[in-house]
């Protein structure tokens, strides 16, 4: 995910540039599509086949959300961003719920749909069903989604590339007219590292610490995205009526307390209730955060500027469990090392404290190329 986390910010530059980000998040969607699809090829063995595949998938995915997302500030008013963030989400967590129950039936009950019950294939046809799912409800975005921005003529032995790399330096130099989406950008980067690393972290302490059973844990899985649901809806229209930071800020003091109980907690039950907490904190977190980026985005830089919204979460990936697997290594307790993550929302929250919302608002209209 080095690569994603790297290529964003360029391949948004470039985007922006050429006015084609409908273009390339059609490219990279059904490319994705594709790549999910050839994973119904792998079989056990197939180490490297199954890896390639994955990490081409992943990356086509990422590099499509940074595209989807950099539509906001174009589709919604700034009044609006958060409900209309928050309501994408939504939408996104009823269809992974709705994705994930047919993917299981399909496991547990293959001769419903007429799947032979041997060499895998239960299990390798739900690769086809995310395929068909994510080609499949796609469609309508590529129908109905209008490309506001233009192109330009690019000046004579020029090439889009050299330009994109070149408008990116231009970005960096001018860095202290977005100074709110820098320091934001490095708050959001911090807590979704928290944010990430629990939800990697969650199925191994039900595990090892509470002892439940697989099937408990895809079920609080199911459970805490339902609430995100309603969480997503909730926070952001709480953003638009009270301030998209002052969303967040709530969503992080519910993570960090919900960390802190992790201290505590020692019945399976306890671990639903935490599920449910998550939830509802969840899609809050990630509709607010994706609503205060577009806030402070300039038009014009729409792709670039999610680009680097994209690059700040694939970086998160790397520090939260690095420092969970240091911790619980030291301790020898899963427990601790899920405390540990406490880190990164406190000062993911102390950062975003000097975040000044109209400011940054105040930055994106004043913004000049």
């Amino acid at each position: 995910m080095l690569l994603v986390a790297v290529s964003a910010p360029v391949l948004g530059a470039i985007a922006d540039l050429r006015g084609s980000r409908k273009r390339f998040l059609f490219l990279f969607c059904y490319a994705g599509v594709v790549a999910t699809g050839f994973l119904f090829l792998v079989v056990p063995g197939d180490i490297w086949l199954a890896i390639v595949f994955y990490l081409l998938a992943s990356a086509c995915l990422e590099w499509s959300l940074a595209l989807y997302n950099s539509f906001l500030p174009e589709i919604a008013p700034r009044e609006q961003m958060g409900r209309i963030s928050g309501f994408g989400w939504a939408l996104g967590y009823v269809g992974g719920v709705l994705c994930l129950v047919f993917a299981m039936a399909m496991i547990r009950w293959p001769d419903w749909f007429g799947i032979p019950d041997s060499e895998y294939l239960p299990v390798r046809a739900t690769v086809l069903l995310v395929a068909l799912w994510w080609g499949l409800f796609s469609i309508p975005t590529f129908l109905w989604l209008r490309e506001r921005s233009t192109g330009r003529e690019l000046p004579p032995g020029t090439s889009y590339l050299r330009v994109g790399l070149q408008r990116l330096l231009h970005t960096f130099r001018k860095i202290n007219q977005f100074q709110e989406l820098g320091k934001f950008l490095v708050a959001f980067l911090i807590y979704n590292d928290g944010v990430q690393t629990v939800i990697v972290m969650a199925a191994i302490f039900g595990a090892e610490v509470l002892g439940m059973s697989q099937d408990e844990l895809i079920l609080c899985f199911i459970l805490t995205h339902l609430v995100a649901i309603l969480g997503s809806l909730l926070l952001g229209y709480l953003g638009d009526r009270m301030a998209t930071k002052r969303a967040i800020n709530i969503t992080l003091l519910v993570w960090t307390a919900a960390v802190i109980y992790v201290l505590v907690i020692e019945e399976s039950w306890e671990f639903w209730v935490l599920a449910v907490v998550i939830g509802l904190v969840l899609g809050g977190v990630q509709a607010s955060s994706r609503a205060l980026l577009a806030q402070f985005t300039p038009k014009e830089n729409s792709a670039e500027f999610f680009g680097f919204f994209a690059a700040s979460g694939k970086f998160a990936a790397i520090f939260g469990p690095a420092l969970f697997a240091l911790i619980t290594d030291m301790t020898g307790s899963v427990r601790y090392g899920v405390a540990s993550i406490l880190v990164f929302f406190v000062v993911g929250l102390g950062i975003l404290h000097f975040v000044d919302e109209e400011k940054g608002i105040l930055e994106s209209r004043n913004a000049v190329e």
